[in-house]
């Protein structure tokens, strides 16, 4: 079994992994936040995107690779498909990465996939602006405490793209700025019986 958590910077990915981790006994995979590049690009995203990105696509595929290895159930903070159809292709639509440094990443990137398997569930972590704004800075990493609104908005706008028109597998919506789900775990209740189906069909 295999479930994934997607959305955009401050939406509780890595609180939601751990959550149903312990809930459901899966595996959680969380995402790495020590990418060398990270404080740079926030500061110079012209400079450093494609540094960025592709070193987040090696973490991926380095991922990829002990997922394979388990054949256990996992829950997994964030996919290798957000790298490309949201934050590479953003930063190329923005004109923040050049066309022909896009074109290199994504033919590595379609190398990657095809490694990996399609999750069975995939968990999108739905929420406006103010609220990841505001959980950005009560999290008070750094490196993120540049980040512009306006980037975050181009991300909600990609993720929207890409989860009603493009993603052809099954997605479980959470309402993230109505549905404070670490105060009341009782919010995931449907979630996790979904998740055990899943589970079960696969034994």
């Amino acid at each position: 079994m295999y479930i994934a958590i997607t959305g955009n910077i401050g939406c509780g990915k890595t609180s939601l992994t751990r959550i149903l981790s312990e809930r459901t006994g899966a595996k959680a995979y969380f995402e790495e936040s020590d990418n060398p590049y990270i404080g740079d690009f926030y500061e110079d995203m012209n400079r450093w995107s494609f540094n960025l990105q592709i070193y987040f696509l090696g973490q991926r595929i380095q991922r990829a690779q002990e997922i394979l290895k388990t054949g256990s159930d996992l829950i997994q903070d964030r996919t290798i498909y957000e790298d490309a159809y949201i934050f590479a292709s953003n930063l190329h639509e923005s004109g923040l990465m050049a066309s022909r440094d896009f074109d290199t990443y994504m033919k590595i990137f379609d190398l990657a996939t095809a490694l990996i398997p399609v999750p069975d569930l995939l968990i999108y972590l739905k929420a406006s602006v103010p609220t990841l704004i505001h959980q950005i800075k009560k999290r008070g990493r750094a490196y993120e405490m540049s980040i512009q609104e306006e980037y975050l908005e181009r991300l909600n706008r990609k993720y929207t793209e890409w989860i009603e028109h493009e993603y052809r597998g099954e997605v479980i919506t959470i309402d993230v700025d109505h549905t404070d789900f670490i105060a009341d775990a009782s919010l995931l209740d449907g979630v996790v019986a979904r998740i055990q189906e899943i589970k079960n069909m696969g034994r």
